[in-house]
C-alpha cells in the first residue's frame, strides 16, 4: 500500500471537505457569511476612495466595513471569528446597509444571526403531504406539479411532472431530491439548457435552508454527499450565495418533447410551511406550450389510468 506524501491542506482540497458536514458553517455562519460578502463588494461600488494601498484581497477590508457600517474594527474581527453571536437588530441592518446586501441576503443575515447555537434537535425525516393536497395534484392533468420540502425533497407529484423531469416512482425516497438529482444524475443533469445556472440557484437555496435549520441532520448529510461528490458544488456553497423563492423562467432540452421554456410557479402550503406546491407552465399559444400538450399527451399513452403510484411514491 503507497503512502501520500501531500500536504493534508491539498488533501483536503481534492476530497472536497465542506467547511464543516456536520454544521455547513463549521459553527460560524454567520462569520462566513460576512466575510463572502465583503469581500464580494467593490470598494468604488460602497463609494470608498482609492488611497493609493494595494489590496491583498477582493472587496472591502475590515475597516472599510467597519467605517460603512459604524461599528468598530475589533467587533467586526470578532463577529467574523465567531467570537459574538448575538448581534442587536440595528447592528445587523448597519451592517446589511454597509455590505448592500439583496432582500434574500438580509433574510439571511437575520436568520442566522438570530439562531444562536443549540442543542442539534432532530427533525421528521420526511414530512407527511396532506391527501387534498395529493388530490390537487392528480386533478391538475396539464400542469406538471408537485410538493416540495424546504430543502427541494420531492413528496409528491403527478404524471406530468414525471413526464417532465423524471420517474420520481423508479428513485429511492432518499434519491428523490431535486438538487441531488441535479448534480449527481447525469440525465437529470442533461435536461437544462444551463446547468451551471440551473445548479448555482440550487445551492442558494439549499445555504439559504441551512441558515434557518443549521441543525437538519438530513440537511447537512446532503451538504456533506455533494460537497464530496462535486467540485461544482463545493465551490459555489463556498461562496455564500443565497436565494429564497422566486418567479423563475427554466429551458429544458427534453429527449422526448425537445426544447421547453417554462414558468416554474412557486406556492407556499399554508397548512404545512415546510412544503411548497412548484408548478410548471408555458405561455399560451408558445411553441413550448405545444410541446408541453405533446409531452403530457404522450405520457398519457405510457401511463396505466389506475395506477396512483405518482402521488404516493410508491417504488414499482
Amino acid at each position: 500500500m503507497q503512502t501520500s506524501t501531500r500536504h493534508p491542506a491539498a488533501a483536503a482540497r481534492d476530497t472536497g471537505a465542506v467547511e464543516n458536514r456536520g454544521d455547513p458553517a463549521g459553527g460560524n455562519e454567520l462569520g462566513a457569511f460576512l466575510r463572502s460578502r465583503r469581500a464580494a463588494l467593490d470598494p468604488r461600488r460602497a463609494g470608498l476612495p482609492d488611497d493609493g494601498r494595494l489590496r491583498r484581497v477582493p472587496g472591502l477590508r475590515r475597516e472599510e466595513l467597519a467605517q460603512l457600517a459604524h461599528v468598530s474594527v475589533d467587533y467586526v474581527v470578532r463577529l467574523e471569528q465567531g467570537r459574538t453571536r448575538r448581534v442587536s437588530r440595528p447592528v445587523l441592518d448597519s451592517l446589511a446597509e454597509a455590505l448592500q446586501l439583496a432582500p434574500d441576503e438580509r433574510d439571511y443575515l437575520l436568520t442566522i444571526a438570530e439562531s444562536a447555537p443549540a442543542a442539534p434537535a432532530r427533525r421528521p425525516g420526511r414530512p407527511a403531504v396532506a391527501p387534498r393536497l395529493r388530490q390537487l395534484l392528480q386533478t391538475m392533468p396539464d400542469i406538471p406539479a408537485m410538493v416540495l420540502s424546504r430543502r427541494m425533497d420531492v413528496l409528491a407529484w403527478n404524471r406530468g411532472a414525471a413526464a417532465l423531469l423524471t420517474d420520481f416512482a423508479a428513485l429511492a425516497p432518499a434519491a428523490r431530491n431535486l438538487i441531488r438529482l441535479t448534480f449527481l444524475d447525469e440525465a437529470f443533469r442533461a435536461l437544462y439548457a444551463d446547468w451551471p445556472r440551473a445548479a448555482r440557484d440550487c445551492v442558494a437555496v439549499l445555504r439559504m435552508e441551512a441558515g434557518r435549520t443549521p441543525h437538519d441532520p438530513a440537511l447537512n448529510a446532503l451538504v456533506g454527499e455533494l460537497g464530496v461528490r462535486d467540485p461544482d458544488f463545493r465551490t459555489w456553497w463556498a461562496s455564500h450565495r443565497v436565494r429564497g423563492p422566486q418567479q423563475l423562467t427554466k429551458t429544458y432540452h427534453h429527449p422526448v418533447a425537445g426544447t421547453l421554456t417554462l414558468e416554474v410557479q412557486q406556492f407556499s402550503v399554508d397548512t404545512h410551511p415546510d412544503q411548497q406546491l412548484i408548478a410548471y407552465t408555458a405561455e399560451p399559444g408558445s411553441p413550448s406550450h405545444e410541446a408541453l400538450h405533446f409531452l403530457l399527451q404522450w405520457s398519457a399513452t405510457r401511463t396505466n389510468p389506475d395506477d396512483d403510484r405518482a402521488g404516493r411514491g410508491r417504488r414499482p
